[in-house]
C-alpha cells in the first residue's frame, strides 16, 4: 500500500512554491515596467540569467548526490 502523505506534502509544497515564485516574478516585472523600456528589458534578462544559473545548481547538486550515493554503495535501483 503506499503512503498517501510524502505525496500530499511534496504536492502542496511545489503548488506553495510555484505560487510564490510566480507572484515574486510578476511583483518584479511590475515593478520594472513602471519605468523605462530598458529596465523592462533587463528586468526580464536578470530573471532569465536567476533560472538559468538556479536550474545549473539544481543539476550539480542532484549529480553530486547520486555519484556520493552511488560511492557509498547505495540502492540506486527502481523495483
Amino acid at each position: 500500500m503506499i503512503d498517501w502523505i510524502p505525496i500530499i506534502f511534496v504536492t502542496f509544497k511545489v503548488i506553495v512554491l510555484c505560487t510564490g515564485m510566480f507572484f515574486a516574478i510578476k511583483w518584479h516585472y511590475d515593478q520594472g515596467k513602471k519605468g523605462k523600456g530598458k529596465e523592462t528589458r533587463s528586468v526580464l534578462r536578470a530573471s532569465g540569467k536567476v533560472v538559468v544559473i538556479f536550474v545549473v545548481l539544481l543539476l550539480g547538486v542532484g549529480l553530486i548526490t547520486f555519484f556520493l550515493s552511488r560511492m557509498l554503495g547505495l540502492d540506486l535501483t527502481f523495483p
